[in-house]
């Protein structure tokens, strides 16, 4: 079961999975669903086709069955994605020529990503790459939201290590709202001038994008 995790200027999502062909077409939705609620849209393609290369790699060198974990994490311009199992046997980049398929994987991340590497765990060895996130000022608003609707989650909701469907999110949404016009009404201020002001500041910036 997936745990989402927020930190003061980071989005974080831990999807443990076992490397099986049927468990990689579900790990690429579920990177995909979570960029797209985190508005990291830019790179949704990327990071899917990059988890499923890294879980795939974990399947033929590893072996099938194997338990493993794929970790998202969003900050500033850069979504990093580590792939940990527990093997020690550290992947090296290889020629790839006519249809071979070893070290494909790792010439794809060369490719598509910023930076890449590797490192020894306690428990085995980790995969990491990193894909620069488009800096719009929507995309950006959209994170920060995202970080505080998983916050808001963690602190007031049970159920937080629930995956969230869109309409739990809408809900939680709804509520960070209306706690802030309360919070701004207990400080004297305005709630609706507040809210007329964002709704302003909203249709400006989503006309402008």
């Amino acid at each position: 079961m997936p745990l989402y995790e927020a930190g003061a200027r980071r989005l974080r999502c831990v999807l443990p999975f076992e490397a099986a062909p049927t468990e990689v077409h579900q790990l690429r939705k579920a990177v995909k669903g979570k960029l797209e609620q985190w508005g990291a849209r830019s790179v949704t393609d990327e990071a899917g086709l990059v988890a499923t290369e890294l879980a795939t790699n974990v399947i033929k060198h590893v072996g099938e069955g194997a338990p493993a974990t794929l970790i998202l994490e969003a900050s500033g311009d850069r979504l990093r994605m580590e792939v940990h199992d527990k093997s020690r046997m550290m992947p090296a980049l290889s020629d790839v020529c006519g249809e071979a398929e070893c070290g494909r994987g790792l010439h794809l991340l060369v490719s598509l990503c910023e930076e890449w590497g590797t490192l020894l765990t306690a428990t085995g060895k980790a995969v990491w790459c990193e894909l620069s996130i488009e800096p719009a000022r929507h995309c950006v608003r959209v994170r920060r939201a995202a970080l505080v609707l998983e916050e808001y989650r963690r602190v007031a909701d049970a159920s937080y290590a629930v995956s969230p469907t869109f309409a739990v999110l809408e809900e939680a949404a709804t509520d960070v709202i209306a706690d802030l016009l309360h919070w701004l009404l207990a400080q004297g201020g305005d709630p609706e001038q507040t809210l007329d002001r964002a709704q302003m500041h909203f249709e400006e910036e989503a006309g402008a994008a």
